[in-house]
Order: C-alpha cells, then sequence, then structure tokens
C-alpha cells in the first residue's frame, strides 16, 4: 500500500505539468492570461461541489493516471487490442459490456497475474488526488470510488485514500478453483452501459445524499448526470472531447476542485 501512495506523490509531476499545461491550450490563445473555467454550468457544478454530501470518482484516468485494465493487459500480452477497446468504450463508440467482455476474453487474467500486476506495477495517483480526498473527508463528505475497472485493482487506492471497501463499486473477476479466468460478475451494475448512473440512484435512494457529484474522464461518468446534480470532468491524465463539451465544469488540475472544496459551506 505505501507503494501507491509512494508513486502518487512522485508520479512524475513535471510530466503531469506539461501535460496539464497542454491540455489548458485548449482553453486560452493567450499565454498571458488564465484560461477561463471550462463548462456548460460550471457555477452550478462548483455550488454542488461546495456543499456536495457524496462525491463519486471515476479510476482509472482520473483518480489514477492510468487505465488499470491496459496496464493489467499488458502482463496478459494482450496489451494493443485491449488498449483499441479502451479507448473506444471511453470515447462512447462502444457499449461497456461489450468492451468488458471482449477485453476480458483477450486477456483471461489468472490470480496470480492480477498479484504480479499489483506488485510489479501498483496504482499511480494522480497529483493532486489524495488531498482532494482528504479536503472531502475532512469536511464530512462521503467519497465514492465508482469504476469499470476490477475490485482487486482498486481497493488498494482505496485504501491509501482512506476510502472503505463498501465504498467501492467496481466489477468482480471470478476464477476457477485452480486460479484461472472464469469470467466476470455480470450482476455488478458497473459491468454494464449505464451503470454508473444506477449507482448514483442507489446511492441517493440509500442515503438521501443531495447534492451529489461525479467526477470522471470518461462519457460512462458523463451519463451519471442525473441522478448527480453535476458532473465534472477530468482532463488532467486525458482530454476526451465528447467530456469536455458535456461536462458541467471541465477541469484539468484537482486543486481547481480542493479550492472549492475547502472554500465552500460544510456538510450539515
Amino acid at each position: 500500500m505505501a507503494a501507491v501512495a509512494s508513486l502518487g506523490r512522485h508520479v512524475s509531476r513535471q510530466t503531469y505539468h506539461h501535460r496539464a499545461a497542454a491540455c489548458r491550450a485548449f482553453a486560452s490563445t493567450s499565454s498571458n492570461r488564465a484560461p477561463a473555467p471550462e463548462g456548460i454550468n460550471v457555477q452550478a457544478a462548483k455550488r454542488a461541489l461546495a456543499s456536495a454530501q457524496a462525491v463519486c470518482f471515476d479510476v482509472d484516468s482520473t483518480v489514477c493516471t492510468e487505465e488499470g485494465i491496459d496496464v493489467l493487459a499488458g502482463f496478459c500480452g494482450a496489451a494493443e487490442a485491449v488498449a483499441e477497446m479502451t479507448k473506444k468504450a471511453m470515447g462512447g463508440n462502444m457499449l461497456f459490456q461489450d468492451a468488458i467482455r471482449m477485453r476480458l476474453e483477450l486477456m483471461r487474467p489468472s490470480t496470480a497475474i492480477v498479484e504480479r500486476c499489483l506488485r510489479e506495477h501498483p496504482p499511480q495517483l494522480s497529483p493532486g488526488m489524495a488531498d482532494l480526498a482528504a479536503a472531502l473527508h475532512e469536511r464530512g463528505t462521503d467519497v465514492y470510488l465508482v469504476s469499470g475497472g476490477f475490485r482487486s485493482m482498486i481497493y488498494p487506492v482505496a485504501k491509501v485514500l482512506g476510502i472503505p471497501e463498501s465504498r467501492v463499486y467496481a466489477n468482480t473477476i471470478m476464477y476457477n478453483a485452480d486460479g484461472s479466468y472464469q469470467g466476470f460478475d455480470e450482476q455488478e451494475p458497473t459491468s454494464r452501459d449505464g451503470g454508473k448512473p444506477a449507482v448514483v440512484k442507489a446511492l441517493k435512494a440509500q442515503h438521501g445524499y443531495a447534492p451529489v457529484v461525479m467526477v470522471g474522464d470518461g462519457v460512462t461518468d458523463m451519463q451519471a448526470r442525473p441522478p448527480a446534480e453535476a458532473f465534472i470532468g477530468y482532463g488532467g491524465v486525458a482530454v476526451r472531447d465528447a467530456v469536455r463539451r458535456g461536462a458541467d465544469w471541465y477541469v484539468y488540475d484537482f486543486q481547481d476542485m480542493i479550492e472549492v472544496v475547502r472554500g465552500g459551506a460544510p456538510r450539515q
């Protein structure tokens, strides 16, 4: 677990900030002034974040700097084909349930491969994510990880961020008795298209959260608004045009959100 935290703090900050600066070039043609906030309803999104009772985060390319399934695919010898499917799924060009089934069939990850992947290439937190999660927790906001990735790869991330496993919604790989790949749990809401809004809807019904904010880099994250009151798109790792155009607020650096959280009203 320490490896996750360490990598989260030291992930090539120079590379990250160069990437973020390049992303911001979309927003401004002048290097002499800060770009205007991006989004179709920025102030409403900031108000929702300032008083959110729950914030749900996508994991891959949002909380973490990579797509976990692509990393795992590299250990399974299927990196190129899986990365292409991931791109299509995140861009909205393939139903998620089809993409996850096809990618897992290409990979067929065993328990041994998953353990080796986590040991040799632990998840890397996006810069600022640990501080953002801490700020939300300090305010009393419940933080969830809602991901199309795999629980076995996300639980270590949740532990570092102080998020209980009960607040992780993700997919479950199923294995045979010898540890070989069997399939995946198709009953998980995150295993299919529309799963993230289903999770948010269920959380609101169970806990009475209002408002709820969804944060992520992909089209499947944007689908969660509604029932989430606001969707904040994250472009610090990958800029997806459909998400950038449709987000209530589009950010490239979690520091922007931290400032709102620390300056906003505490949960009542």
